[in-house]
């Protein structure tokens, strides 16, 4: 583990203000996004995101004659649907994202893809970093998601808000990174470059 300067404590809570989102292991054809680089067209700059969690569902064996106890034992473990919010952008990758699965109107041609033309490149593994000074200490992985929901924030003239996009990921498992799992090894050794979204 990385030491500890003097002064600070690693049992000390950390804020959940400064995170990152990054998109990684996902690959897509020209013009699949919608963006002029498709490659790199899915980036990170949320405000906010909740729906970290799994749960395992036990199995319950009742014993005969013993009818103030059970037996729990190992069950099948579910995974939350995870929601990223932000304030709403020109940039149209993340529709572009959902469109491939959907059929929804392509934001650059506005043609409608057939159902199924999604590839499995298509899904991504989504890293979710806390920092400190710019720096990952911790962090959890979405294993290959999958975009399941898109909604647009209410519109109130009234308000004086910003507009607000949501996007909801499916994933096929969740993982914790410490210092020295590999994604977050290369953000502890390198730093955030300057061009990447941050909330």
């Amino acid at each position: 583990m990385t030491a500890i300067p003097t002064g600070q404590d690693n049992s000390v809570p950390l804020g959940a203000y400064n995170f990152h989102v990054a998109f990684s292991g996902g690959a897509f054809g020209e013009g699949d996004l919608g963006e002029a680089n498709d490659a790199t067209a899915l980036i990170g700059g949320f405000s906010e995101i909740s729906g970290l969690e799994a749960s395992m569902e036990p199995r319950v064996i009742r014993s005969g004659g013993d009818n103030y106890r059970v037996h729990n034992r190992i069950g099948t473990v579910s995974f939350g649907t995870v929601m990223l919010k932000r304030g709403l952008v020109v940039s149209r990758h993340l529709w572009g994202w959902w469109s491939l699965f959907t059929g929804a109107n392509h934001p650059a041609t506005d043609a409608g893809p057939a159902n199924g033309s999604w590839r499995p490149t298509n899904r991504y593994d989504v890293t979710i970093m806390l920092l400190q000074d710019r720096r990952a200490v911790v962090g959890w992985k979405l294993e290959r998601a999958l975009p399941v929901k898109f909604r647009i924030g209410d519109l109130n003239a009234s308000a004086g808000e910003l507009a607000i996009e949501e996007l909801h990921l499916a994933h096929e498992g969740l993982h914790l990174l410490t210092d020295q799992s590999p994604p977050l090894r290369a953000q502890l050794d390198q730093g955030l470059p300057a061009s990447t979204g941050m909330a």
